[in-house]
């Protein structure tokens, strides 16, 4: 099979093409398992993070991915959940303890990261790690929803809001788009306010129904209940947390943080920033729970991802066109 893999790390400005395309084996699947022919992939931030070494892979060579849809092409003898055909995901978590608190366990195990995942045109994962994918989505509109998607719906939950309190979204990228769409269903008296540096993505926001849109050091409306971040860097956090209305949460929605604007954290003032019970929460993986509901939701709303397409062989130039920072909405990669 075709497959586009890692087997080093280093920063993309030294190595832009970090990714070879390779032919490997097809995978067999364990008696629980599917193997499933990829169809689509997205193209998360995550994997810009394994490639430059931020987070480290479980092993190398391996294939990254996991915003991943197609078909179950073979069952393990213990399956009993799908059938050969039908339509499937596979999201961040690859397979975990099965507990509700399993996106925080040590058995935690994450598409492309300690197993091959979505770049490829078969992988495996354990049947109960797979969901089905409403028909009201085409292959590559639901393959945002499986990370992205689902994780900003994590993020959402976890920021406390009700309704007609306002919310911020810092970063505007695949997670924030659908943020902003799942937020307007879900909290339909709640002005939502997107803080992005490029004025062309700002002008995206409000037409995807964003109250107000801004620069990142910009002032709001009024003062927010919550704000979302999913950007890379430290700036936005402290910019986030002035923007906080008193008793406000800010969700931080990145696996990890990169190093480049580090310093912005020495402007952190206690009395301006964290005062008056302001507070930080992570967002660490997500569930199968979170991506079992989440998509009935998206179709119902629904949510459509804007999507740019790229070839399974042009892996590399998603990850550049990513890198820039000025895509509207998220990139897919087309596999079958």
């Amino acid at each position: 099979m075709r497959a586009m893999v890692l087997s080093q790390t280093a920063l993309l400005s030294d190595e832009p093409e970090p990714l070879h395309c390779m032919e490997l084996d097809t995978p067999q699947p364990a008696e629980n398992e599917l193997l499933i022919r990829v169809a689509a992939c997205g193209v998360c931030h995550t994997e810009l993070d394994e490639i430059e070494g931020r987070l480290t892979p479980s092993r190398l060579p391996i294939v990254l991915g996991h915003e991943v849809v197609g078909r179950v092409a073979e069952r393990g003898s213990q399956v009993t959940r799908f059938d050969i055909g039908d339509r499937v995901g596979v999201g961040w978590i690859h397979h975990s303890s099965g507990t509700p608190a399993e996106n925080l366990s040590p058995q935690f195990a994450a598409t492309g990261c300690d197993v091959n995942g979505g770049y490829a045109e078969f992988m495996t994962v354990p049947e109960t790690y797979a969901v089905a994918i409403p028909d009201r989505f085409s292959d590559a509109q639901a393959a945002p929803l499986m990370c992205a998607g689902a994780i900003g719906y994590r993020a959402l939950r976890l920021t406390g809001l009700r309704d007609g309190e306002p919310l911020g979204l810092m970063g505007f990228g695949g997670s924030g788009h659908l943020v902003l769409q799942t937020a307007k269903h879900l909290f339909p008296n709640s002005p939502v306010y997107v803080f992005t540096r490029e004025e062309s993505v700002q002008r995206f926001a409000c037409k995807l129904s964003a109250d107000w849109a801004g620069g990142i050091d910009a002032t709001p409306p009024q003062p927010l209940n919550a704000i979302i971040d999913t950007t890379p860097a430290w700036k936005p956090v402290v910019e986030s947390l002035k923007k906080l209305h008193p008793g406000g949460r800010l969700v931080i929605n990145a696996i990890r943080k990169e190093d480049a604007d580090k310093e912005e954290l020495l402007k952190l003032s206690y009395h301006e920033h964290l005062w008056m019970e302001r507070e930080i929460k992570s967002v660490a993986n997500l569930t199968h729970a979170d991506i079992a509901e989440f998509l009935p939701l998206a179709a119902a709303i629904p949510i459509l991802p804007e999507v740019t397409l790229f070839r399974l062989e042009q892996a590399n130039a998603a990850l550049r066109n990513l890198r820039r920072g000025q895509i509207k909405g998220a990139n897919v990669l087309v596999v079958a």
